[in-house]
C-alpha cells in the first residue's frame, strides 16, 4: 500500500491489496429477480384449489339440473299425490270385496267402473238439461229484451226500440273483438280440455295401481325397513285410510244436506229440474274446493232466470246465506266428529294447502293433517290433569264485598294519624 502523505509509512493493519473506491448506493434489486426466491412455495396455487373449484361448479350444475327436473315433474307428482289419496278413499270397499274371495284387481276394477258409470250418467243428464235450458233461453231472449226495454221506457221516459238495440249490438266494436278473441281462444280451450282428460287418465291409472297392488306396495316398502319401523309404517297407512274415509264421509253428509236444502228452495220456486240441480249443488260445492260454491250456484241461478229474473236473485241470496251457515256451523261440527280434528285446525289446514298446492291442496289438506295428527299423537306423552278450577276456566277470586259493606266503608270515620303525631312530638 502507498505511504500516506503525513507519515510516509504504511498503515499498520492495512490490507496489501489496493483500496477500492467507496461504492455508491446501489439500485434496488429488480422485483422479478428477487420475487421467486422471496415467495417460494407460497406463491404457487394450492393443489386442492382446482379440485375444489371443479367440485363447486359440479354441485351448482347438479343443483340447477335437479331444480329444473323437479319443476318439470311437479305436475306428475301432484297427480300421484291425488291418486294416492283416491286409492286410500276406495281402499275399504276394495278390501271388503277382496276379503270375500274376489281378486283384488277385479274388485278395484268394479269399484272404478261403478264410479265411472255414476259420473258419466250424471254429466250426461246435466249436459242435456243445460243444453235444453240454453236453447230455451236463446228462444226467449227477444221477449226478455222487450220486457227490459219496456221497463226502461216507462221508468226513464225514453223511446228505445228492440230493432235499434239489436243493430247497435251487432255493429258494436266490443262484439267484434269478443268474437275474434273467442275464435282465437278455441285452440287454447281445446288444449286445456285435452290436458285435463290426460290428467284424469293419469290419476285414474295410478289410483288403480295403488288400490289393486296395495298389499304388494306395503310389502315392498316394509322390506327396506327394520321390524320396528315396519309396524309404524303400517299403522300410519291404516290411520290414513281411516281419516280419508272419514273426510269423504263428512263431505258426503254435507253434500246431502246442501242438495236437500237447495232442492227445497228450487221446488218452492217451481224451477225445472230441481232434483238434478240439487244434486249438482251438493256435489260441486263440496268436492270442488275454493270455486266450487260459485260454480254450484251459477247453474241454478241461470235456470231460475229463465223462469223469472227475480227467482235468480232469490237463489243468489239463499246460496250466500247457506254458505255462511255451512262454513260456521255445519262444517266445523261434522269435520270435528268424522276426521277428529279441531275446526280451527281444519280451517288453517285448508288455507295452508291452498297456498301450497292450490285447489288440490285444499282438497287433501284435511285428511293429510288428520293423519299426521293421529300418527304423532301416539308419541306424545300425556299426564293426568289436576282437578283445578282454573282448568275449567274458573278464576280463583276473593268474594267481592256487598253493597252494604261498601257503604259502611265509605261512611266510616278515618283513623287518627297516631303514628304521625308521635313522630312529630319527638
Amino acid at each position: 500500500m502507498a505511504p500516506t502523505e503525513e507519515s510516509g509509512q504504511t498503515a499498520p493493519h492495512a490490507s496489501p491489496t489496493a483500496p477500492t473506491a467507496p461504492t455508491p448506493p446501489g439500485r434496488p434489486a429488480a422485483e422479478g429477480a428477487a420475487g421467486p426466491a422471496a415467495a417460494g412455495p407460497a406463491a404457487r396455487m394450492p393443489r386442492w384449489l382446482p379440485r375444489a373449484m371443479v367440485l363447486a361448479l359440479a354441485l351448482i350444475a347438479a343443483f340447477q339440473l335437479g331444480s329444473w327436473a323437479f319443476h318439470q315433474v311437479t305436475g306428475l307428482l301432484i297427480n300421484i299425490l291425488i291418486a294416492f289419496f283416491l286409492a286410500l278413499a276406495i281402499e275399504p270397499a276394495v278390501s271388503r270385496m277382496a276379503a270375500r274371495g274376489m281378486r283384488r284387481g277385479v274388485a278395484t276394477f268394479l269399484v272404478f267402473l261403478g264410479l265411472t258409470i255414476a259420473t258419466a250418467g250424471f254429466v250426461t243428464l246435466l249436459g242435456s238439461m243445460l243444453a235444453g235450458q240454453i236453447i230455451k233461453m236463446i228462444e226467449g231472449f227477444p221477449a226478455y229484451l222487450d220486457s227490459v226495454i219496456h221497463w226502461i221506457n216507462a221508468t226513464f221516459h225514453t223511446d228505445l226500440r228492440r230493432v235499434d238495440v239489436q243493430e247497435g249490438l251487432l255493429h258494436s266494436d266490443w262484439l267484434r273483438k269478443y268474437a275474434q278473441n273467442s275464435a282465437a281462444g278455441v285452440l287454447d280451450v281445446s288444449a286445456q280440455v285435452l290436458g285435463g282428460l290426460f290428467q284424469m287418465l293419469t290419476v285414474a291409472l295410478f289410483s288403480f295401481y295403488f288400490a289393486a297392488d296395495g298389499p304388494r306396495l306395503r310389502r315392498a316398502l316394509c322390506s327396506v325397513l327394520p321390524p320396528a319401523r315396519q309396524a309404524e309404517v303400517l299403522r300410519a297407512w291404516e290411520i290414513a285410510v281411516d281419516k280419508t274415509g272419514g273426510y269423504l264421509y263428512s263431505r258426503s253428509l254435507m253434500a246431502l244436506v246442501s242438495g236437500i236444502a237447495h232442492y227445497v228452495l228450487l221446488q218452492a220456486l217451481d224451477v225445472p229440474y230441481a232434483p238434478v240441480l240439487g244434486v249438482w249443488v251438493g256435489l260441486v260445492s263440496q268436492f270442488i274446493p275454493t270455486i266450487g260454491t260459485y260454480l254450484a250456484g251459477a247453474l241454478p241461478m241461470l235456470i231460475a232466470f229463465t223462469v223469472n229474473p227475480w227467482y235468480a236473485v232469490w237463489v243468489l241470496v239463499f246460496v250466500v246465506i247457506y254458505q255462511q251457515f255451512e262454513n260456521y256451523m255445519l262444517q266445523p261440527k261434522l269435520t270435528a266428529k268424522t276426521v277428529d280434528i279441531h275446526p280451527a285446525v281444519a280451517f288453517g289446514s285448508v288455507i295452508a294447502g291452498t297456498a301450497l298446492l292450490g285447489a288440490v291442496g285444499a282438497l287433501i289438506s284435511i285428511p293429510a293433517v288428520a293423519t299426521l295428527q293421529a300418527f304423532l299423537g301416539a308419541y306424545v306423552k300425556r299426564y293426568d290433569v289436576t282437578d283445578d278450577p282454573r282448568v275449567h276456566g274458573h278464576r280463583n277470586r276473593a268474594p267481592a264485598p256487598g253493597m252494604l259493606t261498601r257503604a259502611r266503608r265509605l261512611w266510616a270515620p278515618a283513623p287518627p294519624p297516631a303514628a304521625e303525631e308521635g313522630s312529630a312530638g319527638e
